[in-house]
């Protein structure tokens, strides 16, 4: 059976791309930091038919994230499609402005963003190289592609993955691999900020199967 990796899986858009992709025969493996949260997902997806399988890793620990897609290879006989979401609960999040922003404050969100999907290219592209086959996704925010003040500190990072996954897809033009970027600049789901457009991550995840089986675009910009 083909598989999906999902860097950064959670119950928002980890669980509705687990689900757009399980639901057309694909084993899934789930990978973030938090085991048991993992563990209710895998639970959740197995009572709806789909195989799944938890891979707990801090996506900042590269050797971590690195040894879990090749466990989850191991377990799945390979990886057909990444995935890659990483996303911080908003508690956690610490938002500058533009002029207040430090190199520091920029720092933890290239780590995060663009230095984990750079480990976890790294994980799987070889494979993907030598079958000359497969599909890399990064999931991003709108900020990425325009300007948000209020998130100053996180849209240099945000931008940063864009361009590397844009480069990345020209670069693999004509290999058999398809890397494209996913920016969403909605809400995902209820309980956002007023006046903020939002959407369900449900009529999000079908762009994924889109980027995947047309294989000729480079980025998707969801807006409400």
């Amino acid at each position: 059976m083909p598989s999906i990796a999902i860097v950064g899986a959670g119950p928002g858009m980890g669980l509705a791309i687990a689900r757009t992709f399980g639901s057309q025969g694909y084993d899934v493996a789930l990978i973030a930091r938090n085991r048991a949260k993992l563990d209710d997902l895998v639970g959740r997806l197995t009572a709806e038919g789909i195989t799944a399988a938890a891979f707990p890793a801090d996506v900042r620990d590269h050797d971590a994230l690195t040894q879990a897609l090749k466990d989850a290879a191991t377990r799945f006989g390979g990886i057909d499609v990444l995935e890659h979401s990483p996303a911080p609960s908003i508690g956690s999040m610490n938002l500058t402005s533009p002029s207040q922003t430090s190199p520091s404050d920029v720092q933890g969100w290239i780590d995060f963003l663009l230095h984990s999907a750079i480990t976890a290219t790294q994980a799987v592209l070889p494979a993907m190289r030598e079958a000359g086959a497969g599909t890399l996704l990064f999931t991003n925010g709108s900020g990425s592609v325009g300007p948000n003040p209020m998130l100053g500190n996180v849209t240099p990072a945000q931008a940063a993955l864009r361009n590397w996954a844009l480069n990345l897809h020209e670069e693999l033009a004509g290999t058999g691999i398809q890397a494209a970027h996913v920016a969403i600049g909605v809400w995902i789901g209820a309980g956002g900020p007023p006046g903020i457009p939002s959407a369900e991550a449900e009529d999000i995840a079908p762009l994924y199967w889109d980027l995947h089986t047309q294989r000729d675009e480079a980025e998707r910009v969801f807006t409400a």
